[in-house]
């Protein structure tokens, strides 16, 4: 094919010939990004109409005019509207009815923040909403960037009048005290690290430091208790942890340690009641990786007094727990899948029973303390996410509510399966996937599909099958869409994300590409109709597939990529590098520097065939800077053998997670899909 030329990056005679385009607001460097940009629409100038139907056929399955399930708090139903139109949904309370009932009264509603008004059509995500105790105010944040640097506000709920805090470089939480007048938040260091907590009181100048965290691999956290009667500040790195507890009562107290750090030891707090007495719960690792659980009274909470109430198991992770008045819930994980546990008083351990073989559950919310029900989410690849109620006591659940599709929809027209591909040690790794029925008889029959992979591994973080509006638009052109759970994900525990992280990190990348060759070895697809994607950590696994094996894939769509790995973790001055030693190791460590040398994505681009690229960067991106997306690219025009596409598309009004709004995100949605069809020659 041959294509425009595109915007040709300067390159110095330097170690890093590439590094000129780290000069932030430079005048050469916002105008490399927007030549970018500009040949990327040149580019895709052809698809103008099929981004724009693309976009209208996904908005169309989404319910523009929504109404969030409301929850029930003290004398009020909270809840979120959607309205076809507006980017951000309003948030609202009513009355709450007596008995269980859910019903809202739109007569007598309550606005309580339109985000639509407040972003006046530029950037904007909520950090903090969180009402008082007393129901009375309601503390917000903003970010207006997408830098995560947020402005507090609180609300006065009976007059609407709206106070901004004096203060900076915060990262948007916000937690109460049972006073309804004491605010704590954390603020920033220049590492963009949550370092400091503060202590604010409404009506009173300024703040009062209570803590502080030198330790670059620690952020602060601070949370309001199950109980509703302690607060806890949790500091954590990525091995180790250390929890902080203080009276919600007493807000002008001293927080003190339940139980002082030691390296590798991870530990999470929690505040309820067992039997008739109110105890901490501690989920801890000092038993096993994957987490047993203790308890330990009020009188003493202290490492030497705790309890083992749940053991630890070597093929069951303990990921959370959840606590009500008259109950734990436990989220495990098993074979992969995530299992919710209910343990009632007085009766044996409940499991909760699912429809599907690949699927997503998690607690949602479990509302009140005092509550019998909490709520679950549960969806599947190919079941729109529902909300489903569960009785503690009786274990009955309840559809209260599922994400519509609008338009004609049958989830029985698709089907999700669970696969195993063999690694190259051996090692087998799970394959969620769906497609249409007749897709599946086809490539039964010997028509391979084109497939659409997607990846993470990293950090522990399980990607649970998930439905998506979007995606139908590639389901019903006849696509697979797979997901592959390699090693440095947390779907088969915590051994399986240590395979994958520091001196295993090659782990993820030989996974992912020996799940693409399988999908292609069975008959579900074949490399020219591969395309592959993946974001942020994902990205970075991206990028070392291209270099290890450009030619098992078409296409490749990379969102903030983290392809700078080696630079970034040299640099401990930038945002997030000094924790992030935990996952990659430190550079400034001969061997260390080897190893991620050899996969860095930046630094192993070379003289070969590479596959189609869309390349998406975020401006503001405080976590993975735009550079590392640019300096890649720039580096990959430069060497590159082929004339594939190479695009790069940098929202210069962004952060992290791309634009803001919803209808701006569709968009984006669109812009990729179009790029895959074209390049795989089907639009």
């Amino acid at each position: 094919m041959t294509h425009r030329q595109p915007p040709i990056a300067r390159r110095e005679a330097a170690a890093d010939p590439y590094a000129w385009l780290q000069q932030r607001d430079s005048a050469e460097v916002l105008d490399y990004l927007k030549a970018e940009n500009a040949y990327l629409e040149t580019e895709l100038a052809g698809q103008a109409e099929l981004r724009e139907q693309l976009f209208q056929e996904i908005k169309g399955r989404i319910r523009e005019t929504d109404l969030s399930l409301p929850s029930p708090w003290g004398p009020w139903l909270y809840y979120q509207r959607t309205t076809a139109g507006d980017e951000y949904p309003r948030h609202y309370r009513c009355l709450r009815p007596a008995g269980d009932s859910l019903a809202v009264d739109e007569s007598a509603e309550q606005l309580l923040l339109d985000p639509n008004e407040l972003a006046a059509g530029g950037f904007l995500s909520l950090g903090a909403f969180s009402i008082s105790p007393d129901h009375s105010r309601l503390a917000y944040s903003l970010d207006t960037s997408g830098d995560e640097i947020y402005r507090l506000y609180v609300k006065d709920l009976a007059s609407g009048a709206v106070e901004e805090l004096p203060f900076d470089d915060c990262d948007g939480s916000m937690t109460w005290a049972n006073d309804s007048r004491t605010l704590f938040f954390g603020e920033l260091d220049e590492t963009h690290r949550p370092h400091k907590l503060y202590r604010h009181t409404l009506g009173e100048p300024g703040a009062e430091l209570v803590f502080e965290e030198p330790d670059g691999r620690f952020f602060l956290h601070c949370y309001r208790a199950s109980s509703e009667r302690q607060l806890v500040l949790l500091l954590g790195s990525k091995t180790t942890s250390e929890a902080w507890v203080l009276d919600a009562e007493q807000p002008r107290g001293d927080f003190r340690c339940l139980a002082p750090r030691q390296e590798e030891h991870e530990y999470h707090v929690d505040h309820g009641l067992l039997g008739q007495q109110w105890t901490w719960f501690i989920r801890s690792n000092q038993s096993g990786i994957n987490f047993a659980l203790y308890s330990a009274s009020e009188a003493q909470p202290d490492r030497e007094h705790w309890r083992e109430l749940i053991a630890h198991r070597d093929s069951v992770m303990l990921e959370d727990v959840t606590l009500n008045q008259d109950a734990f819930t436990l989220s495990l994980r098993e074979g992969g899948l995530p299992i919710v546990e209910v343990h009632a008083a007085g009766q044996a351990p409940r499991r909760v029973e699912l429809p599907d073989a690949a699927y997503n559950l998690y607690v949602q919310d479990s509302l009140e303390f005092h509550s019998p029900v909490i709520r679950l989410r549960y969806e599947a690849l190919n079941r729109p996410a529902q909300i489903r109620q569960l009785g503690l006591l009786d274990g009955a659940q309840q559809v209260l509510k599922e994400t519509p599709v609008e338009g004609p929809f049958d989830a029985d027209a698709y089907e999700s399966r669970r696969l195993w591909a063999g690694s190259v040690d051996g090692v087998q790794v799970p394959i969620s996937l769906v497609a249409r029925r007749e897709v599946l008889q086809g490539i039964a029959a010997g028509r391979p599909a084109p497939l659409y992979l997607y990846g993470y591994g990293a950090y522990g973080a399980s990607l649970d099958p998930w439905f998506s509006h979007a995606r139908l638009s590639l389901l019903e052109r006849g696509f697979v869409f797979a997901i592959a759970h390699v090693r440095g994900g947390g779907e088969l525990g915590e051994a399986w994300y240590r395979a994958g992280k520091l001196a295993h990190k090659q782990n993820s990348f030989s996974d992912f590409i020996a799940c693409a060759e399988h999908l292609c070895a069975e008959g579900y697809s074949t490399p020219a109709q591969t395309v592959i994607s993946g974001g942020s950590a994902g990205g970075l696994l991206m990028g070392a597939v291209l270099n290890q094996r450009p030619q098992q894939f078409a296409a490749c769509i990379a969102e903030v990529p983290f392809v700078d790995v080696l630079n970034t973790m040299l640099d401990p001055d930038l945002p997030l590098t000094v924790t992030e030693y935990d996952e990659w190791g430190n550079p400034q460590e001969h061997e260390v520097y080897e190893r991620i040398r050899a996969y860095a994505p930046y630094e192993n681009v070379c003289a070969q065939d590479y596959p189609a690229l869309l390349v998406v960067a975020g401006y503001n991106d405080s976590r993975v800077q735009y550079w590392e997306a640019a300096k890649w690219v720039a580096k990959l025009r430069a060497n590159k053998t082929d004339d594939n596409l190479l695009l790069l598309k940098t929202d210069l009004g962004a952060g992290h997670g791309g634009m803001s709004g919803r209808y701006q995100g569709l968009k984006d949605v669109a812009l990729e899909y179009a790029f895959v069809l074209k390049v795989l020659g089907l639009s």
